[in-house]
């Protein structure tokens, strides 16, 4: 992190501000007096005026709109393109709450408040995801029922579904929305594989009460902690 970024982080002023603290002399990084433009890692002793300066993280959840092509990895040995990518200039250590997978996109959360990541994520908790999907063909009633009842899959049979608003496409295809109380790896795609069909598209539109709204692929913004609050029902 820049060391101007990591100054204005702590609180100690505005980061223009902070690189006339540095141009000044006054700050020193593990005993040396520091130059602008520097880097300043974890563990790296940062004094203002001889004062240690500890940053203390705010805890933030951002919503991003995944865009497909995307990985839900810190890095990828592959060279393709992350969600952290998109939140670089936020002066915090975030991480993804779920995945999604590479040709999915919509919303995911990222945050670095390990409580509010778990919370979010036990299956005891059973958040509701929403999401849009197109599959090839007719996704017959019967193959919604055994959608909705659980599929018997690999890893064990599926937590109920709910498919909502099955319509037939004008290329003959079966777009439909479906809500999940449960995250398994590729659940969806492997869910609709085992009635026989293959996913199209997959768009994840909501997780709760929250949506993406006016939000395009690439795009983020800080959740309010209203909105954090709604997300976590009283009592867990």
């Amino acid at each position: 992190m820049r060391l101007q970024k990591y100054l204005a982080a702590a609180g100690v002023a505005s980061r223009r501000a902070c690189e006339k603290l540095i141009e000044n002399g006054r700050v020193t990084v593990n005993g040396i007096v520091a130059r602008l433009g520097m880097s300043v890692e974890e563990g790296d002793a940062v004094c203002l005026d001889g004062s240690p300066l500890l940053l203390e993280e705010k805890k933030v959840v951002i919503m991003l709109y995944k865009p497909r092509g995307v990985v839900c990895t810190t890095t990828d040995p592959q060279g393709r393109p992350t969600v952290l990518d998109y939140v670089k200039d936020v002066p915090a250590r975030l991480y993804n709450v779920g995945r999604l997978d590479l040709y999915s996109e919509g919303l995911i959360l990222l945050t670095n408040d390990g409580e509010f990541a778990n919370r979010m994520t036990h299956p005891k908790y059973g958040m509701r995801k929403t999401y849009y999907a197109v599959c090839d063909g007719i996704l017959t009633q019967e193959e919604i029922h055994a959608l909705e009842q659980g599929v018997d899959l690999e890893d064990g049979l599926t937590a109920p579904a709910k498919v909502l608003r099955p319509r037939r496409t004008v290329s003959g295809h079966t777009a439909f929305s479906i809500v999940l109380s449960e995250g398994r790896n590729r659940q969806i795609r492997r869910m609709l594989e085992a009635v026989g069909h293959k996913t199209l598209r997959l768009k994840r539109e909501a997780v709760g009460a929250l949506t993406l709204g006016s939000l395009e692929p690439g795009q983020w913004r800080y959740l309010t902690q209203a909105e954090i609050d709604g997300l976590i029902p009283d009592g867990l």
